[in-house]
């Protein structure tokens, strides 16, 4: 065939004989994480998106700082407040596109244990702001938020970012006899429900791909929950820490029934396990030997809930072995709807369980890092907007503290852009010149520990969460002077 004028046509012929010109449109790489994690953020108006970008950027660098601190100037104050004020921004769309970023995180891995549970924001000292609601007992009057959060992370210990978060301000705290008589629905306990729904929701979207298993301690222990894993075929799976008040019956497979714990004990020891019990404000860190026992068991639906049905798990018993005099023993009594078929499944899930302390690391970082309690706002929705921000930072500083221990010979471009390791390494090194090739990742992460006040003793372990914060909020300045006298 001849050369024609026309080609494009021609070529774009098809069987129908009408012509479809398919544009190529340039795919542009973001620039940061910040404009990938939320970049496709829908607020209606490009500008706010924009905003959005520039105002998570001024909160990372300065995480301990206020708002006109991490801002640095009267306009970027204003604009970060009108910001936060606009009724088109929800805290629940900036979060949105971090669920979606981080679900296309949990593809990527065969397991993913997903931590949920609950924390308070104390902002009493902030009584001119509208909205709160008390997060204490009728006499402490304490007001301020609840948040349930619910948190993916890998079988080590890599938080892969939020998956579901629930914010809100009770509007009282009734009594006992009020709350046993609403409807679920109606309680603060189907926080554990919703969370639920959502992960199942990614599970259906993951397929076979990825393995997703909710892990709660024992608040979560109510029958409800495990109903509607049990009416939920193709939803995550369950591993939740049973509670020893409510004690609940069971049917094992010989059709007794009897009391959980009970049960439980009767069973042979199938042999003792080492973990590491991590430090808290009541205890210090310390290595316990478990003893555990395991057994399939059937739970029955309590009486006043008859209508729900009976559902088949496996139950994990793990008990101290001589504790420190004056401590109490640790014991967990874990509830699983994935089989527990050999020694190996068991300790399995009493390392499966023991991640869920991530969460509660994440809430500290949310709490010391960003200091969300210190902002001071005027209403509960600017805060929760101001909050979905620093949610977002504090995962992504927890995230460098684990990948750090993880991958550590990785380079630590996978984190750090050209400028923040060049200037990281010239200031902490006192040297002019940066090195030809970057640093891994571990190492980098020990000069921004440094920079935060770790001594990097043989000792002292691996920089902390609170630590690394100090030291990206002076790398953010570093790396300022270092383009200035670069460029």
């Amino acid at each position: 065939m001849p050369l024609q004028k026309k080609w494009q046509a021609v070529l774009c012929c098809c069987a129908d004989g009408k012509v479809h010109v398919r544009q190529r449109v340039a795919q542009k790489e973001p620039r940061d994480w910040i404009e990938a994690e939320l970049g496709g953020t829908k607020l209606g108006d490009a500008r706010l998106t924009s905003r959005l970008l520039e105002m998570t950027g001024m909160f990372y660098d300065k995480p301990l700082a206020n708002i006109p601190q991490a801002c640095g100037s009267v306009s970027a104050t204003k604009a970060a407040y009108r910001f936060l004020d606009n009724e088109n921004v929800d805290w629940k769309a900036i979060l949105q596109a971090h669920y979606e970023a981080t679900e296309e995180r949990v593809k990527e891995n065969s397991l993913v244990l997903v931590a949920q549970d609950t924390t308070t924001l104390n902002y009493s000292t902030h009584p001119n702001t509208q909205g709160l609601g008390p997060i204490g007992t009728k006499s402490e009057k304490v007001r301020g938020l609840m948040v349930h959060d619910t948190m993916a992370f890998t079988e080590s210990g890599t938080p892969l970012g939020l998956l579901n978060v629930q914010c809100w301000a009770r509007d009282g705290i009734g009594s006992k006899h009020e709350r046993h008589k609403k409807p679920i629905e109606e309680k603060e306990s189907w926080k554990w429900v919703e969370s639920y729904h959502a992960v199942s929701q990614v599970q259906k979207r993951c397929r076979n791909k990825s393995l997703l298993v909710v892990v709660a301690d024992r608040e979560a222990d109510i029958h409800e929950v495990f109903a509607e894993q049990y009416n939920t075929p193709d939803g995550a799976q369950l591993l939740i820490r049973a509670e020893r008040s409510r004690n609940r019956k069971v049917v094992d497979d010989k059709e007794s029934c009897e009391f959980l714990w009970t049960k439980l004990e009767q069973q042979p020891v199938i042999g003792t396990r080492e973990i590491l019990i991590p430090p808290s404000e009541k205890r210090s860190a310390r290595q316990a030997i478990l003893m555990v026992r395991t057994m399939p068991v059937t739970l029955r639906p309590p009486m006043l809930k008859k209508n729900m049905p009976a559902v088949r798990v496996w139950a994990v018993l793990a008990q101290e072995v001589n504790p420190p005099i004056g401590i109490d023993g640790l014991e967990w009594m874990l509830l699983t709807t994935v089989a527990v078929k050999h020694e190996k499944d068991a300790y399995e899930r009493l390392e499966w369980y023991a991640r869920r302390w991530g969460i509660e690391c994440y809430h500290r970082i949310i709490k010391s890092g960003c200091r969300v309690e210190s902002r001071q706002l005027e209403s509960a929705r600017r805060l929760c907007n101001a909050l979905a921000i620093d949610m977002i930072i504090a995962w992504r500083i927890h995230y460098l503290t684990t990948l750090g221990q993880e991958t550590p010979d990785v380079p630590c471009t996978v984190y750090f852009s050209d400028s923040e390791w060049k200037a990281l390494t010239t200031f902490a090194n006192k040297v002019k010149e940066p090195p030809d090739l970057p640093p891994s990742l571990n190492d980098a992460v020990r000069l921004l520990g440094k920079l935060g006040g770790h001594l990097g003793r043989r000792g002292d372990g691996h920089p902390g969460s609170e630590v690394l914060w100090r030291g990206m909020s002076r790398l953010a300045d570093i790396e300022v002077a270092y383009e200035l006298y670069t460029t």
